[in-house]
């Protein structure tokens, strides 16, 4: 072992002289132990939001949609075997977007209609749990008829989220009414379109302006209610990579020309996924204060070594030690801290994160509150999700700032004086 190394270790074992030295070391390296574990925590978290909110959107929303610009689409089927057709394309199926109001005796609620073909639109998008019922319901030759009243099983089907159910006293096989605002008209003038139908389904997507604003029916109800005859609003995809979504679209679009459009995920959710990335940033930069802080630790323990060890510099600079090795001990000193610190917060990070789950259950069975009530987040339990570039960058830059936090005091160190420093002894 070089006798610096040797010498940078034996300055970090403290003795009886210098124990108010040894307790800083000890604060230092808990300091960037702290720092660095909260950072790993901190944005692994943020991940798994950004993950699970991602999973959440293309669940009930696909990965790109083709529409028309001049209104709804008529030879749609055509334009599916297109897309189809596309590399990157996994599945597609129709669609239909409108908007309407439910009714339900003295209950009424603005709902957007979504029209979907059960037979390919699971293979595209999900709604997340069925609480109640099945969305295969939605056709009658799939319902389970013993369980719902003979004068309702003939009525077109209908699905709607938890809290939409919940604000109109909605149930499993109850009937509710639906209003289009795009009038019929007749002799008294123009009267809304309304229609009965069968709750078949209560499904629950995880977010509050899904469950409560969504309303499903079958492609071909839909057409009928809305009198779209063999119309619909567009073509709903999904491909093989989603960060490919957006050249997969433009190569759609560029097939089909005019007067088809198609849009990404990443395009209709943009602003959402641009506010938590800069979170994340956010909350990256004031974590990585703790580690600042930690570091002039290090430069106030290197500070308090060199002034505690000017006699020992004075005499290794007099057996012909060189001003280089001096400041190297210093050095090998601070970056041990930094070290030692970054690889305990690392391992420490990285074993909670792995395991936030149990430990925030602990938490709130010990404490007894509910970290993520779900009924305001809507979200039962913390997601954590560990990027291990994330973790690498806050490694080295760590290690990296600790470094930086030696050069000053042991280049102080390697500019003493060896007579000054002996001239009382």
């Amino acid at each position: 072992m070089p006798y610096e190394s040797y010498i940078s270790l034996r300055y970090l074992r403290a003795k009886r002289k210098q124990v108010f030295v040894s307790v800083i070391t000890l604060i230092s390296i808990t300091g960037i132990f702290l720092g660095v574990a909260a950072l790993i925590v901190v944005l692994a978290v943020m991940n798994g939001f950004e993950t699970d909110l991602r999973n959440k959107i293309l669940g009930i929303n696909s990965h790109a949609v083709v529409m028309q610009y001049t209104g709804p689409m008529q030879n749609y089927r055509t334009v599916q075997e297109a897309v189809n057709s596309t590399p990157g394309v996994v599945a597609s199926t129709p669609f239909i977007y409108s908007q309407g109001m439910l009714k339900n005796g003295d209950g009424f609620s603005g709902v957007v209609i979504r029209g979907l073909s059960p037979e390919d639109a699971f293979r595209v998008i999900s709604l997340g749990k069925m609480k109640e019922g099945s969305a295969e319901a939605l056709l009658p030759d799939r319902r389970n008829t013993a369980a719902i009243p003979k004068d309702r099983a003939d009525l077109p089907g209908i699905l709607v989220g938890k809290e939409l159910a919940k604000q109109l006293g909605l149930y499993l096989y109850e009937t509710v009414s639906l209003i289009s605002p795009m009038g019929t008209s007749t002799p008294m003038g123009m009267v809304p379109r309304m229609k009965r139908f069968l709750v078949v389904g209560i499904f629950e997507s995880g977010f509050y302006e899904y469950d409560s604003s969504l309303a499903y029916l079958s492609l071909r109800d839909c057409q009928a209610f809305l009198g779209m005859d063999d119309r619909v609003t567009g073509i709903e995809i999904k491909v093989n990579d989603l960060y490919r979504a957006a050249d997969i679209a433009k190569n759609i679009e560029k097939k089909l020309g005019f007067p088809y459009w198609a849009r990404n995920w990443m395009e209709m959710n943009k602003n959402l996924f641009a506010a938590l990335r800069l979170e994340k940033k956010v909350m990256f930069i004031i974590l990585s204060l703790i580690v600042l802080v930690a570091t002039f630790n290090i430069i106030t323990t290197l500070i308090m070594v060199v002034m505690e060890k000017s006699k020992d510099i004075a005499i290794l600079k007099s057996m012909g030690a060189t001003s280089r090795s001096i400041m190297k001990i210093f050095i090998l000193q601070g970056v041990t801290i930094g070290f030692i610190g970054t690889i305990l917060g690392c391992a420490g990070g990285l074993l909670l994160a792995w395991n936030i789950e149990p430990v925030s259950s602990f938490i709130e069975r010990f404490f007894g509150f509910k970290i993520l009530p779900g009924d305001v987040y809507y979200l039962s339990e913390l997601p954590s999700r560990v990027n291990y570039t994330d973790v690498g960058i806050i490694v080295v830059g760590t290690l990296l700032i600790s470094f930086l936090s030696t050069l000053y005091p042991s280049w102080r160190a390697s500019r003493m004086d060896p007579a000054e420093a002996l001239r009382y002894d």
